[in-house]
């Protein structure tokens, strides 16, 4: 129970009725959706920011924990109160806050419905793709703390994906913003750490959430295959066809004769294995998507394929697949579901290993699978819930499980986190030295461990001081033998980087990587040893490579797989570990997500004598803080990687570019307005203010449109997108292929002279550069309309006005809850003009994170990043 005093004050934080320290009320927050208890010692019902803010305040005085819960759907006991200390129920705090249609954002308060959030966008013509099976219950904020799945994440990806700003009350009170409206902030990125970091280090009180367009068009089939085998390969093939299906779920017997008794659906029984295919797009597409399809299927053992030819049809076989839990429940009072992934192509042989250990255990369960991520959920059926003996059996093949996967280069979860529930078998997937990178991270944003303390981490040993098992500072050796490098060192891996950042480090020097022009004192760091294809994984659709590897060298050899990695640079010879850094985002990132998207992991070397390895080469990946966030636009501060592993998609079987001569500058903004209805297989809206390329000649203004991706679904939006604009009174335009946005954008970038980035909300976009015209326009400047960036470029040769034109520049930026970066500078002028002009909410964090990383503050930007 609270310390009378401790309940006294906290009754005086908060309006009437809003904190509850009744047994009645205490025993309903004892457990969550998952099998683990622990009884809390008050519940509170905040309203606002500063509520929460209030009780956080409160709970540091008085050393007393925290817990955050949402609609309580958790299945890894993360809203459990195992350590006692208050719950804070966000029940009340589930309004949606503003849905934006221009910039297709949406911001929500952390209690709403997920299903509620996509029935509001759907009403604008809009989505929120990730779908949790517990999407009618399930809430946002529970959503972004386990950064949650669901099966439309093959194609759409999961809710990190979607997050662009957080709205968090930290652990001492205070109150950040982590990203925010616009895209690209130059800052840590604190938004995709606290996705998925089980409310341990901040509470979540606001969140900005991108959407997409509403598909016109869907086709739903079923398809039945002999084994989980021949399914598997099916799967594999068409990923290899360069189709994305919008989800491939797979069902085998044993779950089929659990869920058709229930659901009525007309499974059929003697199945192997039934594979539920959805694909999406324009209408015009779906017809050849599924004969595609339907033609591999068929090839790889396939048979009884049922097409739904109806809204209640396709709603049926769905039902099937989401009757799963209420089917185990006839059978058995409880069940236990494991959530494990591993690379796709390993998913059969994963299947096998994972029923033989249900044998050894003498248990039942059938398996349900996002067939197109890897994602396994084995639903073990528990009849007697109150059997010791039992539920230790069920424990211990979830661990066995669980070891399985690890092995095959999987992860623990997939989507439904670590919690309690999996807490003990991080030292599985995770060594000492990653795990205490992850403690570092909760140290730098809770040092009183207040925010759900006792999750993710293992237990410690009895009577240990450790912060967990395992914990270990053997990394921080004697570097008294290291020779200490000198101008320029290039390690050839990560245990040589190492060694020599040990070196720099004892002798209190500075070092930069990779920034060839910069004449500072420091050492350079160069990657040029640690390049070339590691590996390449062609059926899993993922590359390693060492990070000094060129993006034209990565791109060669893909193309000759007819695959890509959708990341451009203005400069191909650039190093993918330099690009990932600097977090440079091309138009591109319309179609393919972020650069922050395509990065699954990374090997590093921390300066404090640690290499820790970030993620895994899996799309779902729950199993701890999300550290390889954190590397992407970095520049170098915090840590050097040695290699990466990135997403890779199939080459676009069609690209096609709008180009529309503009007259003048409200021509082009009413007609970027007009075009940003359409996209679906958008790559890129940009509107361009002088004559860049060949595409780009005669007029002030030039708008270009590219689309990318199947012929039917680019050659409809097209069609669609030019008589918009005719009615709009825009002219012709001219269609041009092998020419893009992405390609203009290049093009601009690799101009002489002073460039300076903006990013302000999509939305805010428009009026900036009204407001900003007369600024913009004394030389060429650029907008990508769907990141909210205005690249603006000058060729003055004068500091002052060049630094009073930045200003000009900077400050409306600034005043739009956006910023203003100069990304490239004449060498005469470095030193002379302030880069960045900006400071994050979180910076106190930031320089407390690098302190734990880099306590000697070796690593350094070279060009001023966080160093304020």
């Amino acid at each position: 129970m609270l310390k009378e005093t401790a309940q006294h004050s906290l009754e005086h934080i908060l309006p009437k009725g809003q904190v509850f320290v009744d047994r009645a009320t205490l025993i309903a927050y004892e457990v969550d959706a998952g099998i683990d208890r622990g009884k809390p010692e008050g519940v509170v019902f905040p309203r606002t920011t500063e509520e929460v803010a209030r009780v956080v305040r409160w709970a540091a005085q008085h050393n007393i924990p925290l817990v955050a819960r949402g609609a309580g759907t958790g299945l890894s006991g993360g809203a459990v109160a195992d350590r006692g200390g208050v719950i804070v129920e966000f029940a009340h705090m589930n309004h949606i806050l503003e849905i934006e249609t221009l910039g297709r954002s949406a911001i929500v308060e952390p209690a709403l419905i997920n299903l509620r959030l996509d029935e509001q966008a759907r009403a604008h013509g809009l989505y929120f793709p990730p779908d949790p099976s517990s999407q009618r219950a399930s809430t946002m904020g529970g959503n972004v703390a386990e950064n949650s799945g669901g099966p439309h994440c093959f194609k759409y990806g999961v809710t990190t994906n979607y997050v662009t700003g957080l709205k968090a009350v930290l652990a001492d009170g205070s109150i950040i913003y982590a990203g925010g409206s616009a895209f690209d902030y130059p800052e840590y990125d604190f938004c995709g750490l606290l996705t998925g970091s089980e409310g341990m280090l901040g509470m979540i009180t606001e969140i900005t959430v991108r959407l997409q367009r509403n598909p016109p068009g869907v086709k739903t089939m079923l398809v039945v295959f002999d084994s989980v085998e021949q399914a598997g390969v099916a799967v594999s093939a068409i990923i290899a066809a360069g189709l994305v299906p919008a989800t491939m779920e797979m069902m085998d017997q044993k779950i089929t004769h659990i869920i058709e008794p229930f659901a009525k659906a007309g499974l059929p029984l003697d199945a192997g294995a039934i594979l539920i295919i959805e694909v999406d797009g324009y209408t015009e597409s779906l017809g050849t998507q599924i004969h595609e399809i339907e033609q591999i299927l068929l090839t790889n053992g396939g048979k009884n394929i049922r097409i739904a030819n109806s809204e209640d049809e396709r709603a049926r076989i769905w039902l099937a697949r989401k009757s799963a839990a209420g089917a185990v429940t006839r059978l058995s009072p409880s069940y236990y579901t494991v959530d494990v992934t591993v690379p796709r192509s390993r998913l059969a042989e994963t299947l096998s290993e994972v029923n033989q250990i249900i044998e050894r255990h003498n248990l039942r369960a059938g398996h349900l699978l996002h067939a197109g991520d890897g994602n396994l959920h084995p639903m073990i059926l528990v009849p007697e819930p109150g059997n010791p003996e039992l539920m230790h059996r069920v424990h211990m093949a979830g661990r066995d499980m669980v070891q399985c996967c690890v092995e095959k280069g999987g992860s623990l979860s997939g989507e439904h986190g670590i919690g309690i529930e999996k807490r003990e078998f991080m030292t599985l997937m995770h060594k000492p030295h990653e795990l205490m990178a992850m403690w570092d991270i909760k140290q730098a944003f809770d040092p009183k461990n207040i925010l759900n303390p006792g999750k993710l981490f293992p237990s410690p040993e009895p009577g240990s001081q450790a912060p967990f098992k395992g914990y270990t500072l053997d990394y921080q050796d004697a570097t008294t033998n290291r020779e200490t490098p000198e101008h320029v060192f290039t390690p050839e891996n990560a245990e040589d980087a190492v060694q020599g950042l040990l070196a720099l480090a004892e002798g209190r020097q500075k070092a930069y990587i990779n920034h060839k022009r910069l004449q500072q004192p420091g050492v350079q760091i160069s990657t040029a040893n640690m390049r070339g294809i590691k590996e390449y994984a062609r059926d899993d659709m993922y590359i390693t490579v060492g990070a000094g590897t060129t993006l034209r060298e990565i791109q060669d050899f893909l193309a000759e797989e007819k695959k890509q990695l959708p990341i451009t640079s203005p400069w191909p010879d650039a190093t993918i570990g330099g690009i990932i850094a600097s977090n440079v985002n091309a138009p591109l990132r319309m179609r393919y997500g972020s650069i922050r998207d395509l990065v699954l992991y990374a090997t590093v070397a921390l300066s404090d004598g640690r290499v820790i390895r970030t993620g895994r080469p899996i799309v779902k990946n729950v199993a701890g803080y999300d550290i390889t966030r954190l590397f992407v636009g970095s520049y170098g501060t915090l840590g050097l990687m040695s290699d990466i592993t990135l997403k890779v998609s199939s080459l676009p079987r069609q690209q096609q570019t709008l180009v529309i001569p503009v007259d003048n500058l409200q021509q082009g903004l009413n007609w970027a307005r007009t075009a940003l209805a359409y996209p679906l297989v958008g790559s890129g809206i940009v509107l361009y203010h002088g004559n860049q390329g060949p595409h780009i000649q005669g007029s002030p203004y030039t708008l270009v449109y590219s689309d990318e991706g199947l012929h039917e679904d680019v050659e409809t939006e097209l069609q669609q997108v030019q008589e918009a604009l005719r009615e709009a009174g825009a002219p012709e335009a001219q269609i041009v292929e092998n020419w893009s946005a992405t390609n203009a954008w290049e093009q601009f970038l690799r101009r002489e002279g002073t460039h300076v980035r903006v990013g302000v909300s999509p939305r805010k976009a428009f009026s900036y550069i009204r407001q900003q015209q007369a600024v913009l326009e004394r030389d060429d400047y650029m907008v990508d309309f769907n990141s909210g960036h205005i690249y603006a470029a000058s060729q003055d040769e004068s500091v002052p006005s060049t630094q009073a034109w930045v200003e000009e520049l900077r400050t409306p930026a600034l005043q739009q809850d956006g910023y203003a970066l100069v990304t490239a500078l004449p060498d005469a002028f470095n030193g002379h003009i302030e880069r960045w002009g900006y400071q994050p909410d979180g910076l106190k964090v930031m320089q407390a994170l690098k302190q734990r990383w880099d306590p000697q503050s070796v690593l350094t930007s070279g060009i001023g990043f966080l160093e304020v």
